[in-house]
């Protein structure tokens, strides 16, 4: 009694203290909770062991709590009356979930949960008899108001020679496997006044780079129930941030050693959660290094990252031919001004729809970051193909009627008119992913963490700075008047461009060689072969009186393009093997080598790479192929690691997102007692060299 009018007296304080929080309409008298008990075999023996659940149904927007729970709120109680020399054990909690209400955080269970308790029976218990074993059963339910609700519940077990089957043995089997299990990993937690810190030491778990991570403690308030959790990974393991709750202090003393516990319920990309009893012991929790970004300041730095980004090496074909479509409309404001705005157009709309798909993965528990799309040996043979074929356009082995055609695919981006240079956009933005720009990197590794929301801000910033120059030069007049006159230099010219296209496909079919060996290979240039018969035959057919033959012949080309590209998808993927144009010697990575390195007090250089990021082999070629980098690297004992991020590689994304990046390259250097040094995206022997300078932290 006296509980339930402590319980009552709460809520009206709840109510009066937190009058914002929208109130319901008068609850009906039905009970919010259906209980029941059910043994998991009906017939026991004696000395046996038997597990009881308490099952309750929970209305729905309706809550009961957890042994902690949290802000407010009461606990489920079970007061038996058991027969003498009968023993029941303490109610096993399932994990709990975080219920917010109002600005309150409440630990608790929602539509139904099953308590499991262990019954032990006594050896002398007589066989034929059957025991009723009755139960006051109080919880408290909460929605917007709280109800404390009982129940006075009967245990029916027969005691027989041998037990009965099994029952129910689908609730019993979800119960349990909501039971928190022993955490395998060593935990050290640390307290301060503004900062509560917790460490598993797991590099495997840090590996698997869980997307969720909550501490639920055992009882008080270790840990604010309302505070964010953050997690990050670290070199160690996962790292857990909040702030502290009120209780800590009080409640490591009750711990001769100062050990708190709790349960740890992680929710890994694929979407499963476990969940760990722990007992975290004092020690030290290294300090998350702040980004120190808010969101116009990511905004900011992804416009200035799409800007350079138009001088990436990978961008500069697709460019060029939106610098020849302007300069044909350089004397006709309107229509520079319209094809302007489509270009335009092209890069927000692919922009955002490569974001969206990255928030999708995400959601959906897979992680990918800027360039995933080419870890897809069959993107990058459609790639290479598309390239292939703009550049036979340009090259003038085939046309299409724009008039008719408007939407022809890798035509567009050599036409004239709006939907020619919304390709166009569209183009350059997906030959631009294998590329990064400086301050790119850190604005997408914050866009990575954020709602989506901020995140398609942020690639939208991106897309304007991207779009930019040729839109402000498509509305300024004087920019235009500069651009040479129409001519006959322009159709030479516009067969030019074909050979950077040609070279696009000649690299992108490198690094699918790469990513799926002989095989891919093979496949992808008898698909070229397959396109290039396609478009003369169709070629030949526009210039014919009978066109019928020419364009069969060329829709068989196309299907057995279509068939040999497919083909890429089946090939087998090539071990990472690729030639490296340093001088390292270097080893692959993996965190456990990471981590043994750094135990043992070695200097560690990584290098986070893949064969289709240009900036990287650029990298490697002017900064890393020295031979006073290899001197200094030998001279100083650093063991470098290569992380080959070509095709997927779930520990490398791990490595990525721990320091805040989307994609590759990543440069790090670490030095024995000192913190991580991240080098900048675009190296030079001397900043590595600097870099190998760092002093260990005091």
């Amino acid at each position: 009694m006296i509980w339930r009018v402590l319980t009552l007296i709460a809520v009206a304080a709840f109510g009066a203290v937190f009058p914002g929080v929208p109130a319901r309409a008068q609850p009906d008298n039905l009970p919010k909770v259906e209980a029941r008990f059910v043994a998991e075999h009906a017939q026991v023996t004696p000395g046996s062991t038997v597990t009881v659940a308490l099952h309750q149904v929970i209305r729905k927007d309706w809550h009961t709590y957890w042994r902690n729970p949290g802000d407010s709120g009461a606990a489920t109680r079970i007061a038996w009356q058991l027969p003498a020399g009968w023993k029941a054990g303490d109610i096993q909690w399932p994990y709990p979930h975080r219920i917010p209400i109002g600005p309150l955080m409440n630990f608790g269970y929602a539509d139904e949960v099953a308590l499991l308790v262990d019954i032990t029976v006594p050896a002398d218990a007589v066989v034929g008899e059957t025991m009723r074993i009755p139960a006051d059963v109080d919880w408290l339910v909460c929605a917007d108001v709280c109800i404390p609700e009982s129940a006075k519940l009967d245990l029916a077990l027969s005691i027989a020679a041998t037990p009965s089957p099994p029952q129910e043995t689908e609730l019993f089997a979800r119960a349990r496997s909501a039971l928190p299990r022993p955490a395998p990993w060593d935990v050290t937690y640390q307290a301060g006044d503004a900062r509560f810190g917790m460490l598993i030491h797991s590099p495997e778990l840090a590996t698997a780079n869980p997307r969720e991570a909550i501490f639920f403690p055992n009882a008080g308030s270790l840990v604010m129930p309302a505070a964010e959790q953050r997690v990050r990974v670290t070199p160690d393991g996962l790292a857990l941030e909040s702030a502290p709750g009120p209780d800590l202090d009080s409640a490591a003393k009750r711990d001769a050693a100062g050990n708190i516990d709790g349960v740890l319920v992680l929710t890994g990309l694929d979407g499963r959660t476990d969940a760990f009893a722990v007992t975290a012991q004092k020690g030290i929790v290294p300090v998350a290094p702040e980004s120190g970004l808010g969101v116009v300041q990511a905004m900011l730095l992804a416009f200035l990252g799409g800007l350079i980004l138009n001088l990436m090496p990978c961008v500069l074909p697709v460019l060029s031919m939106k610098a020849l479509a302007l300069a044909k409309n350089a004397h006709s404001p309107r229509e520079a001004r319209s094809e302007a705005l489509s270009y335009g157009g092209g890069v927000l709309v692919t922009f955002l729809g490569l974001a969206a798909l990255l928030i999708a993965l995400r959601e959906g528990g897979q992680a990918a970051g800027w360039g995933f799309q080419l870890q897809q040996p069959i993107f990058v043979a459609g790639l290479a193909l598309l390239m292939f074929t703009v550049g036979l356009n340009l090259s003038g082995l085939y046309g299409f009627n724009i008039g008719r055609l408007a939407g022809a695919g890798q035509n567009l981006a050599s036409s004239g008119g709006a939907a020619g240079s919304f390709f166009t956009g569209m183009l350059a933005v997906v030959v631009a992913t294998p590329c990064t720009a400086p301050f790119m990197a850190a604005a997408i590794g914050f866009a990575a963490t954020q709602s989506a929301a901020i995140a398609l801000s942020v690639f939208f910033a991106l897309a304007l700075g991207f779009a930019a120059p040729f839109v402000l030069v498509g509305f300024s007049p004087a920019l235009l008047r500069r651009l040479p006159h129409p001519g006959t230099w322009m159709d030479v010219f516009k067969q030019v461009l074909a050979f950077p296209m040609y070279g696009a496909a000649i690299w992108l079919i490198w690094v699918l060689s790469q990513q799926t060996g002989p095989d891919g290979l093979f496949a992808v240039l008898g698909a070229a072969l397959a396109l290039a018969f396609a478009f003369w035959a169709y070629g030949i057919s526009q210039r014919a009186e009978r066109q019928g033959l020419g364009r069969i012949a060329a829709i068989v080309g196309l299907v057995l393009a279509v068939a040999l590209t497919a083909m890429v998808g089946q090939s087998q993927p090539a071990e990472a093997s690729r030639a490296s144009a340093s001088s390292l010697p270097y080893e692959p990575y993996s965190a456990t080598r990471l981590a043994e390195l750094r135990g043992a007090g070695k200097p560690v250089f990584v290098n986070a790479t893949a064969a289709w990021c240009i900036t990287c082999l650029v990298n490697e070629r002017v900064a890393l192929s020295g031979g006073a980098i290899g001197d200094a690297f030998s001279k100083a004992g650093v063991v470098a690691l290569k992380a080959d991020w070509t095709n997927q590689n779930p520990e490398i994304t791990a490595l990525l997102s721990q320091y805040g990046r989307s994609g590759v390259p990543l440069y790090i250097y670490i030095a024995p007692g000192a913190e991580p040094k991240v080098l900048p995206q675009l190296l030079t022997e001397s900043i590595v060299l600097a870099a190998m300078e760092t002093k260990p932290a005091l």
